[in-house]
């Protein structure tokens, strides 16, 4: 390569990085004033790097087959700022891979046409809506993560407050309040919080990124009245996994100010296990207590409704590869449970999954066809879930495969479901991904009637995203989407 196509090469990587930070201000503008998120096929562009931005870019290659530049997208993100676009969810690289396709032409006139349902919908005196008040009954991996979620999201359309957290202790309150701070400012799977968090001792509050949190201190449900804290009609989010019945989380809806209980754990009895995307439907106005399942179920369900919709399940069974969790021991120890006394930092202990059986809460047409186990193996985040099935509809890995990818993409799935299509990538790849699962294309097998799909999945971070999701609902917090799916 000559010396001026090396300069050309490092001139347009300049070019894309100074349309990218042109972006950023465009994106944000779009967000806080009109409540307009702009996505790049799913994934969020709000509050993103440049890098970050360039490197959301370089995917849709990946699943699309079709290069995609920031030159592409600038001019639709600078054209839908000067719109006064109403709230929706935006994929600007679908739009733009749709405008290349047809070759393109009037890029005014091809958006006015996409976006019809929004244009000058944007009312600067109209109301967002009612906020909806959260409490974290819990602070521990999942209430955490939750926390980040809520805070990053705050500020456009999304509407959900965090208002408190409930901890057990007393004795030093300042002292554990930095230690609640601490622990949400730093993550060793994590990373880093994204943004500013303070203490303020004689209120009890923790300040994150402007948003003021209320830290209550109690032992049970019952010594606690959140009105006198001016939260009212608040959903209490549980994530203690103490309770998971009716009976046990029905103390959260005696307390004043809450109005409805969401457990982070699978339910029992007659609650709803929900995973978003599939059955959220069914929560009705009458449903006070609701569970989100477990991550696993999370992970597989959209995947195995995905496959039986289109191939159909006659059988199988499900294999997890699970990040070790709090409930074990880090050395040998006394446990409860069968195997997990045995030291998690050291071992694969083998173990039980109620995944392949609470399937059949999300998908009833699925009610008997799956078993389970799981492994749980010394890693601290990401897992994954090994599909072994019996189809009714015969198929190669290339068809399967691609159906996935589509599903991905253009479906309904598209925040549940991910795909990858690489051969170097490993667990670590995924911490962060937002995703409930992940497809590994590569490790796909089918022959005939028999398919073996690996699905990836953070089983922290992608399960509270699909937590946030079922807030929203409950919440009546809705987006209209556009492009339009095609499937």
């Amino acid at each position: 390569m000559s010396q001026q196509a090396l300069e050309n090469v490092f001139q347009e990587w300049q070019s894309n990085e100074a349309l990218a930070e042109q972006m950023i201000p465009l994106v944000g503008q779009l967000y806080r004033q009109n409540n307009v998120v702009a996505t790049m096929f799913g994934r969020s562009l709000i509050k993103r790097s440049v890098i970050r931005i360039l490197k959301d870019h370089r995917f849709v290659r990946k699943i699309e087959g079709t290069e995609l530049s920031v030159e592409d997208t600038f001019p639709i993100v600078k054209a839908m700022s000067e719109m006064n676009l109403g709230p929706a969810h935006v994929d600007v690289g679908k739009l733009a891979v749709n405008f290349k396709r047809q070759g393109g032409g009037d890029l005014s006139a091809f958006l006015r046409k996409e976006l019809a349902e929004i244009i000058d919908g944007f009312q600067p005196n109209g109301s967002k809506g009612e906020p909806q008040d959260v409490v974290l009954y819990g602070f521990g991996r999942i209430g955490r993560l939750l926390a980040r979620v809520m805070v990053e999201k705050a500020g456009g359309g999304n509407l959900l407050r965090l208002r408190a957290i409930v901890v057990r202790g007393r004795g030093d309150v300042a002292k554990d309040l930095e230690k609640r701070a601490s622990l949400l400012r730093r993550d060793s799977v994590h990373g880093p919080f994204d943004g500013t968090i303070s203490v303020d001792v004689e209120a009890r509050t923790l300040i994150v990124n402007g948003n003021v949190i209320q830290v209550i201190y109690a032992d049970s449900p019952s010594e606690i009245d959140y009105t006198a804290y001016g939260i009212n009609n608040a959903v209490i989010v549980d994530n203690t996994g103490i309770w998971r019945d009716e009976a046990g989380l029905g103390q959260h809806l005696e307390c004043k100010g809450a109005k409805k209980a969401l457990l982070t754990a699978p339910g029992k009895g007659d609650i709803k296990n929900i995973v978003f995307g599939i059955n959220h439907e069914t929560i009705g106005d009458n449903d006070q207590i609701v569970s989100a399942a477990s991550c696993t179920t999370n992970a597989i369900v959209p995947v195995l409704k995905a496959l039986n919709d289109e191939y159909g399940v006659v059988t199988g069974h499900v294999e997890t590869v699970h990040a070790y969790t709090n409930d074990q021991n880090l050395i040998d120890n006394y446990h409860k449970g069968d195997r997990r006394g045995r030291s998690a930092a050291l071992n694969m202990v083998l173990t039980e999954t109620g995944a392949a059986k609470a399937v059949a809460k999300a998908l009833p047409e699925l009610e008997g066809k799956l078993t389970g186990n799981a492994i749980r193996v010394p890693t601290p985040n990401v897992s994954m879930a090994i599909l072994n099935l019996t189809l009714e509809k015969g198929t190669d890995a290339a068809a399967l495969n691609d159906y996935l990818r589509r599903m991905s993409i253009d479906s309904s799935y598209q925040k549940q479901i991910d795909f990858v299509d690489s051969a170097e990538v490993v667990s670590s790849d995924f911490v962060g991904n937002r995703h409930a699962g992940i497809v590994d294309a590569k490790a796909t097998i089918a022959n005939g009637n028999h398919a073996v799909v690996y699905v990836w999945y953070d089983n922290e971070f992608g399960y509270s995203c699909q937590v946030i999701r079922i807030l929203q609902h409950m919440s009546n917090v809705k987006f209209l989407k556009l492009p339009h799916q095609t499937v």
